[in-house]
């Protein structure tokens, strides 16, 4: 906030001087009360966002997204289930297995990411003129962002991950149990990224202080090979080596190019400066939008860096941010989703086992699995499901025909994303369900949003023949 306390002795703007939180000797303390008040009230009215303050922007963040923005009932009740959302297939359905593969909480930003947050607070910097700098509010901005913090889970990531346990229990009371717990009929894996790993003791804890268990200590398996396919896969690796050429496209065309001037102008910088390239700020374009991000996700604020934006501007930023998770994760080469083929392989035969299990009468051995990794673990998975698939491919020259596309990466894969595939044992057959974020999914070409398993493994027949990792993923010499 701006004030006497925050900036002692500084010009309050209004001829007065605080030294301490008081005026100078010949003015009057009162005088200096009112004055500081009055300034933190403008400064928080400006930039701080209270409980109910969200930004516009806040829609367009991408994978910077709030799992908030996607679940808006959970801001005023963060364990609130919707019970539309977790009904049985039928009355006589019981759930018998219940897969979870979550992103990681809120994080910090990563480094990369960091040092062109502090070339860009340099760039502003440098353009300031006297006591005034060339935006409102940043003057008194403070950096956060250390290079220590690289990408760590954030407070706010340890709560997403604490309360989406909880509501878990809610909703799945049957299988998250202490008993179910206590006998390692729960399995935990995660990467092996810190924000991975202290997102699953996050969520670990918030089922034990649920249950009753405080203190209790649960097993966790680390897995990259599965949770970090991505990095693995060589063929998706030399693949994204290459900058996607409709992300460059369209950085370049008239709808960057309409934001990046009127942010330098804004800041009073060169239009060379502002860049979404490797220039001399180096994609400050994008760093002032994702710290008015970072700031809003992690510390429930918005920022002064939010100012430079309006509605239209996040639209723009976020398609920028869509066409690059779409050509990188997404539907633009065949190789992103089939990066995939482990991890699904993976769910279908945990699925087959217990239906096995389920039929031949014996107790089911593994009644929940957490696994826990990152958007680029989620999004190929989704993608190989045929899910969020426009009829219409993302293309830097098509930003106006996509405006309600299906593929947004912020309502997708926010902090906290979910992907729950529910089997339930009906007297009519094994049924599935499968919710994104705790809301109802229907997998394509099945109309039922809860389909016979065996319809189900019809769809995917192709896929579960013929999808195979170390074939998709060789790079021939």
């Amino acid at each position: 906030a701006i004030s006497c306390f925050a900036n002692p002795g500084k010009n309050n703007g209004l001829g007065l001087r605080c030294v301490n939180g008081t005026m100078s000797e010949n003015a009057s303390p009162t005088v200096c009360f009112i004055v500081h008040g009055i300034l933190v009230c403008l400064a928080l009215l400006s930039f701080a966002a209270s409980a109910g303050d969200i930004p516009v922007l806040a829609k367009y963040f991408n994978t910077k997204s709030r799992y908030e923005e996607v679940n808006p009932h959970l801001i005023d009740d963060v364990l609130t289930v919707n019970a539309s959302a977790v009904k049985p297939p039928a009355p006589g359905c019981r759930a018998a297995h219940l897969t979870a593969i979550v992103r990681h909480g809120t994080r910090y930003p990563t480094i990369g990411n960091i040092k062109k947050f502090h070339k860009l607070r340099d760039l502003v910097a440098a353009a300031a003129t006297g006591d005034r700098g060339p935006l409102p509010g940043l003057e008194s901005w403070q950096m956060r962002y250390t290079y220590e913090m690289d990408g760590r889970l954030a407070a706010k990531g340890r709560a997403d991950l604490g309360h989406l346990a909880q509501r878990l229990v809610r909703s799945f009371p049957s299988l998250l149990t202490e008993r179910n717990l206590r006998a390692g009929r729960v399995k935990f894996v995660t990467s092996s990224k810190h924000r991975c790993v202290n997102s699953t003791v996050a969520f670990q804890r918030g089922l034990t202080d649920t249950l009753g268990m405080p203190g209790a200590e649960l097993e966790r398996t680390v897995n990259d090979a599965l949770m970090r396919f991505f990095d693995r896969c060589r063929r998706l690796v030399e693949k994204n080596l290459e900058a996607a050429p409709q992300v460059a496209l369209f950085n370049g065309g008239p709808e960057m190019t309409r934001v990046r001037e009127k942010v330098a102008d804004t800041l009073r910088i060169p239009y060379a400066n502002i860049t979404l390239g490797q220039g001399s700020a180096g994609h400050s374009v994008e760093a002032a939008f994702y710290l008015c991000a970072h700031d809003f996700t992690i510390n429930d604020t918005i920022s002064p860096w939010c100012n430079l934006f309006d509605e239209s501007d996040g639209q723009v930023m976020e398609y920028s941010g869509d066409l690059k998770q779409y050509w990188k994760r997404g539907f633009g080469y065949d190789i992103n989703s089939k990066s995939s083929c482990i991890l699904f392989h993976d769910l279908f035969s945990r699925l087959d086992a217990t239906v096995s299990q389920i039929r031949s009468g014996v107790p089911v051995s593994e009644v929940v699995t957490v696994q826990v990794g990152h958007a680029e673990t989620l999004l190929p998975l989704l993608t190989l499901l045929d899910l969020f698939k426009d009829p219409t491919r993302l293309m830097s020259s098509n930003f106006a025909a996509q405006r309600n596309r299906a593929f947004r990466s912020g309502r997708i894969v926010p902090y906290a994303a979910n992907l729950l595939v529910v089997l339930y044992s009906c007297t009519e057959g094994l049924r599935l369900q499968v919710r994104l974020n705790e809301q109802p999914l229907t997998l394509p070409d099945l109309s039922d949003p809860s389909p016979l398993y065996e319809d189900v493994r019809t769809r995917y027949a192709q896929l579960l023949q013929g999808c195979d990792q170390e074939t998709v993923c060789k790079v021939d010499n």
